[in-house]
Formats: C-alpha cells, structure tokens, sequence
C-alpha cells in the first residue's frame, strides 16, 4: 500500500529517541523528508544522520515560545515545504499527587502542554489542505496511570484541545489527531517498570492485562503513526488511536 508519503515534509519532535524516534524513522522509510528534534543539538543531529539524508536534526525545547515558528522554518528551509507535524515530549515525572512538587507541574506544563499548543497552534497557521497535527499522547487519556498523576492530569487535557482543533481546522482540510500509547517498550516504560521492587513482575503483571499478551514494539507505533499522518488516513480526523494490543477494554 503505497501511503503517500513521498516527499512529504513533517515536523517530528522529541525524535532523538523512543515513540518520536520511531514515528520518524517510519516517515522517512516511506519516503519522506523530517525534521526531528530534540533538546540537545549532539542527540539531534545524531538522529538525524541515522535516518539519512532525507531527514535533519534541530536542537529544540517544545517549552520554548519560539520553537514554533523556528521549526516551520527549518522545513521550509531544508526541504522546501511543510506538511504537518507530530508532536512528542517526553513524559512528565512519575510520581503521586503528594510526591510531585509545584515546580515540577509548572515545568511539566509548560512543556508538555502549551509547548504542544504552541506548536500545534503555529503548525494550524502555516498548514494548507492536507495538512496535518498529531499528538503523543498516552493511555492515560482514558485511564489513570498509577504513580504518574503528572500525566495523568495533562494528557486528558492535550486530548480535548486536540478534538477542539480537529473540529475547527477540518473546514479548512487539515486533520488533527492523537495517538495513545500503553505499554510500548521503550526506556520510558522499562524505566517506569523498574521504579517498582520487582520490576520483571511489574511487566509480567502489565503483559497479563494486555490482550495480545506482550508490549508492543517502536516499530508497531512508528508504523501507525505513519499511517495516520499520510494522505492514506485522509478521511481520519479528531480520533485518539489507542496503541496498546487491546489494554483498552472499553469502546
């Protein structure tokens, strides 16, 4: 199935490494061109130089008011377009609600959600027909994630903008979605399992409660997430894709 990706032009951040990465790596195999971002200019361009010549990397905190518009730029000016963007940060601090400090929901918030309303604001400015926005969000949009209530509270949150968006952009041609991951495996989650004492338990009790019986790959999500920002998911908007292998039970 060909998706349409050729010469395409995306903005993907927090690709360095894990979902972002991953999304990335799918886009430019399917002929795209990306700019991938990350907060430090070494691991950018790193990232960049191992998906080849069609991708470039940017040093970039999605906290900062003029990554937005720096980043357009940099399409326009590497590749000569701009023709959406997927917009991944790396997740809050785990925590409980009486462990995680006001200056960690303020930064949380600055980065993880206007940081993401930010970009997806300019990216709404800069889109013609066809466009398209996509978010990284979480399972947690749906339901709670013990021991990351940082998450938990702000993800949700991302969740309505973006059905907002989807509603007010789609007039003019431009789809906006999100894509909720569960247990992909990647150092977040072996990260996040290795917070509990046994954490081999941890992802045998994770992997019990997960249909298809195992964590999904980067690869999986990469791939989904390729497809969903392609011109072969044109008639997809306003949707939260879940990517968990079934975690979710509910409709």
């Amino acid at each position: 199935m060909d998706l349409g990706l050729k010469d395409r032009v995306y903005v993907v951040t927090g690709a360095t490494r894990g979902l972002g990465n991953a999304a990335a790596r799918e886009l430019v195999a399917d002929g795209a061109k990306v700019i991938v971002t990350g907060r430090d200019e070494k691991s950018a361009a790193e990232a960049a130089s191992a998906l080849g010549p069609n991708a470039v990397g940017v040093a970039a905190d999605n906290g900062d008011p003029a990554t937005a518009t720096r980043l357009v730029a940099a399409a326009h000016e590497h590749f000569g377009g701009f023709d959406g963007i997927l917009i991944s940060v790396g997740g809050p601090p785990p925590g409980f609600v009486a462990d995680n400090t006001d200056e960690q929901w303020t930064a949380a918030f600055d980065s993880v959600f206007l940081g993401a309303v930010r970009l997806a604001r300019t990216a709404a400015a800069e889109l013609g027909e066809g466009g398209v926005i996509g978010f990284v969000l979480s399972g947690s949009v749906h339901e709670p994630i013990p021991g990351l209530t940082i998450s938990n509270g702000l993800r949700p949150g991302l969740a309505g903008f973006a059905k907002s968006l989807a509603d007010e952009l789609g007039p003019r041609g431009i789809r906006v979605l999100g894509l909720l991951p569960s247990r992909i495996d990647t150092d977040r989650v072996r990260e996040l399992d290795g917070l509990s004492a046994d954490p081999e338990a941890t992802r045998a009790a994770n992997e019990a409660r997960i249909p298809l019986r195992r964590y999904g790959t980067s690869e999986e999500f990469g791939r989904a997430a390729a497809f969903l920002l392609s011109p072969a998911a044109s008639y997809l908007t306003g949707i939260m894709l879940p990517v968990d292998g079934g975690m979710r039970h509910g409709f």
